[in-house]
């Protein structure tokens, strides 16, 4: 049951590996490149370029328009829109005699795909993946729009006629062209300004937390309607705001919310992981491929719900998702991969369903039936003949229904799980996007680093270890102390890093470093930060770029303000300056941090549903913050009950820096919050302080949880 692309479709369905070269059919340019989504495209008959001089100067010679085509591996239109026309002989003809054609992989590349993004929003007022967009040959948009069929239908032109008419008008109405296409060049070469001097207080925050209620969902839970997204940044910035107005029906928006997506067919009952969003507005019909984006954030977020409530379900959500990312998007070096597929063998989700004959020939009639009543696996199923695993109902409603006692019931679903995941598992998987990204991986770092923390699950805080060593020995730029790289594949690291790459990234080290206490991933952090300053804030205009000062010139600059699917660059990293100023290490980065959150406080009451992340750095700003100080043997039994506390219940305005007691192993990091701070008696200590002003230091936990809550 697929849908065309929404305003804001982050993903809809299949990615793959690449497919085997058709016979006689020659590979393009693409085959040279490392991007999944490039090489499913690599034996098209389209003479594809990638992005690059080599394009642009051939449409300039031979005076073509370029044809931009924008996707990713993980979307399902994208690939329909390959079979209908990319593949299609007499399509491939006309593209190649009439366009210079370029295909880019919006993930590798966001800066070109939010910069013509923009243009397909202004001019048809709405955007999604696959994108199609028309430039002339210096790369100025002047047409474009997303996916189009091979066939006229429901008002469409199909893509021929539309290929047609922009060739026509390039060659006998140039003056038309290059007239709309100046116009549409000035008004992307606007760089928004950010001059505002709104105060960051705690009116701001209520103001938000007030306007969320607008577009909540009160009966399923989420903002909107169909297709519904899970916005876990927006939950998080609840749950921030919930802390301090401690408003009940705040915290029971973002419950009712974790509780529907996880109860829903938009997570994986088997596997654990969520798929990318709902089709409806009950959460049970997804687009059934996963991201690693999401599943890092809603780990998150579930973790912190956990936190507030001591809820176990929300525990169980957290670690089944991050169960789920090591067991099957992790490289074996520690990265960790983008993406998985909606379809397997042609068919979308079909990994995923299940029939009650399916289910009975492993269960048993008996267990199946009660598998089936909790699960809603019935005859004609509820997703196009079978069944979408989910739970709409509590296990004491259906073993009341069932007949059976609640252990019954319950022995029946462990054992279905056990044995349909184990089957499941014979089948023929989806296709995965095994590149790393720098950005996402510094997303599902921080998961695991938090989480870890919190749960004491020391595998998490091993492969958390694991990715940063793989990130900062593979995706640094050679010959630049703190220079990243973006997207890692096949042994290549390739691209230049984004802001969004720095910012994610420093943020994952920085809650690694408060798991672990290991003074080099707080070095990494503040190298991350310092390079945030020097390459991309905009002193002139305010914020910041998404891209670096010594980034290959574009159209325009990009610079995206609004929280997403992923959040904005520039959101986390003003929480990351802010979070470093508070240990004492990020020189003037937060003032420059409040300027930005100053500018956006009158948005972010009105629409907060742009912003959620921002939010998060704005409750973060306004404070108190909670600064703590450990001296101790990170190791020992005394210091490690200390390093307990801090994460066991929710405390997000809260940074923690330890320095190893005299004779003990490590170094202390270069951090204002550490000087002069002592061992009482030599035993491991803490120190609770606000604005650098300290509470008297503790020895034991109970004091020290004492003071945190006080």
């Amino acid at each position: 049951m697929s849908t065309p692309p929404a305003p804001d479709d982050h993903a809809a369905a299949p990615a793959g590996e690449p497919a085997a070269e058709p016979a006689g059919r020659r590979a393009n340019r693409l085959i040279a490149e490392t991007s999944p989504y490039l090489l499913q495209h690599a034996h098209n008959p389209v003479d594809w370029y990638p992005w690059g001089d080599e394009a642009l100067e051939r449409a300039r010679r031979e005076d073509k328009p370029i044809l931009l085509s924008v996707g990713y591996s993980a979307c399902h239109w994208c690939h329909v829109m390959e079979r209908e026309s990319f593949e299609d002989e007499a399509t491939a003809r006309q593209m190649n005699e009439q366009f210079v054609s370029i295909k880019v992989d919006r993930e590798e590349r966001p800066d070109v795909d939010a910069i013509y993004m923009e243009a397909v929003q202004a001019l048809t007022r709405h955007g999604g993946w696959p994108m199609t967009v028309f430039l002339l040959p210096d790369g100025t948009p002047f047409f474009g729009g997303t996916y189009y069929p091979n066939t006229p239908r429901h008002g469409m032109a199909s893509f021929r006629q539309v290929l047609s008419g922009v060739a026509d008008a390039y060659r006998n109405r140039r003056e038309d062209v290059l007239r709309g296409a100046g116009q549409l060049r000035d008004l992307l070469q606007q760089t928004p300004r950010l001059q505002g001097q709104g105060a960051l207080t705690v009116e701001v925050l209520a103001a938000a937390e007030q306007a969320y209620g607008a577009d909540f969902d009160a009966t399923n839970g989420g903002f909107g309607g169909a297709p519904k997204f899970p916005q876990p940044m927006n939950l998080e910035a609840l749950l921030r705001l919930w802390r301090r107005s401690g408003r009940v029906a705040t915290l029971h928006s973002v419950r009712l919310t974790l509780d529907k997506m996880a109860r829903g067919g938009m997570y994986d009952q088997l596997g654990g992981g969520f798929h990318r969003y709902s089709v409806d507005d009950v959460w049970l019909v997804p687009h059934f491929e996963k991201m690693l984006y999401d599943n890092a954030q809603l780990a998150t977020v579930y973790l912190q719900a956990y936190q507030v409530t001591g809820d176990g379900f929300y525990r169980r959500i957290c670690t089944e998702t991050l169960d789920y990312v090591l067991r099957e998007m992790t490289a074996p070096e520690g990265g960790f991969y983008s993406a998985q597929d909606a379809d397997s063998e042609g068919e979308e989700g079909k990994f995923f369903l299940w029939t009650p004959a399916e289910v009975a020939g492993l269960l048993g009639e008996e267990d199946a039936r009660l598998f089936g009543a909790y699960f809603d696996v019935l005859p004609g199923g509820n997703f196009e003949g079978r069944s979408i695993l989910h739970t709409p109902h509590p296990v004491e409603a259906v073993a009341r229904a069932a007949g059976v006692p609640e252990t019954r019931l319950e022995e029946a679903i462990a054992r279905g799980r056990r044995l349909l995941f184990a089957a499941r598992g014979e089948r023929v998987p989806p296709g995965r996007d095994d590149k790393v990204l720098t950005a996402w991986n510094g997303l599902a770092l921080r998961a695991l680093a938090r989480a870890g923390a919190a749960l004491g699950r020391e595998d998490y805080l091993a492969a958390a270890r694991r990715n940063a060593a793989f990130v900062l020995g593979h995706l640094r730029a050679p010959g630049a102390d703190w220079r990243l790289l973006r997207s890692y594949k096949d042994g290549q690291a390739r691209f230049n890093a984004y802001l969004e790459d720095y910012a994610f990234y420093a943020d994952g080290l920085l809650a690694l470093y408060e798991a672990t206490f290991d003074p080099r991933w707080l070095a990494a952090a503040q190298g991350l930060a310092a390079t945030i300053t020097a390459q991309f804030a905009d002193d002139e205009n305010g914020g910041f770029f998404d891209t670096s000062a010594d980034h290959e010139a574009l159209l325009t600059r990009p610079k995206d303000l609004y929280d997403n699917a992923t959040p904005a660059g520039s959101s986390v990293a003003a929480e990351v300056l802010l979070r470093l100023d508070a240990l004492g290490g990020a020189g003037a980065g937060r003032e420059r941090a409040e300027r930005f959150l100053a500018a956006l406080t009158g948005a972010m009451a009105q629409h907060p549903g742009a912003f959620g992340r921002l939010l998060c750095a704005l409750d973060f700003a306004v404070g108190p913050v909670k600064e703590v100080a450990i001296v101790g043997d990170p190791e020992a039994a005394p210091t490690r009950a200390l390093r307990a506390v801090l994460f066991e219940p929710y405390r997000p305005n809260l940074v923690a820096a330890l320095a190893p007691a005299p004779g003990a192993a490590g170094e202390t990091p270069a951090v204002a919050l550490l000087e002069g701070r002592v061992a009482v008696d030599g035993r491991p200590t803490a120190y609770v302080c606000e604005h650098f002003a300290c509470r008297l230091p503790v020895t034991d936990a109970a004091a020290l949880r004492a003071q945190l809550d006080a």
